[in-house]
C-alpha cells in the first residue's frame, strides 16, 4: 500500500452517499490504527495482552470494508476500490493506517 493507492481508495469511499457505513468504516480504521501504533510501543508481555483485541479490530475493519462495498454495490455505485484495496490483511491493515493518518490531516 502507497500513499497514492490509499487516497484513491479513501476518494472513491469518502464519494459514496452511504454516510453511515463510512462514518462507521472511518471508526473502525481509526479504532485499528490506533491499536497498531501502540503495539508499536508495547512490550512483548502487553502485546500479549493485546494480541486477541488487535486481532478483532482487524476484522471488523476488514467487515466494514466489505459491507461498504456490498451496499455501494446494492446502490449502484462504484465500488470497485474494494478490489484495489485487495484481500491482504496486511495491506488492509496498512490501508486503515492511511485512513487515520489522512482523516486527522483533514481535520486541521
Amino acid at each position: 500500500m502507497d500513499w497514492e493507492k490509499a487516497t484513491r481508495i479513501a476518494y472513491a469511499i469518502g464519494n459514496s452517499r452511504l454516510a453511515p457505513l463510512r462514518i462507521e468504516l472511518f471508526r473502525k480504521a481509526v479504532d485499528y490504527a490506533h491499536l497498531r501504533a501502540k503495539w508499536q510501543l508495547s512490550t512483548a508481555e502487553e502485546r500479549i495482552a493485546m494480541d486477541a483485541v488487535r486481532t478483532k479490530a482487524h476484522d471488523a475493519f476488514i467487515e466494514a470494508c466489505t459491507m461498504m462495498s456490498r451496499c455501494m454495490e446494492d446502490e449502484k455505485e462504484d465500488c470497485a476500490w474494494r478490489e484495489d484495496l485487495g484481500n491482504d490483511r496486511k495491506e488492509i491493515g496498512d490501508f486503515a493506517c492511511y485512513l487515520h493518518l489522512i482523516l486527522g490531516l483533514v481535520a486541521r
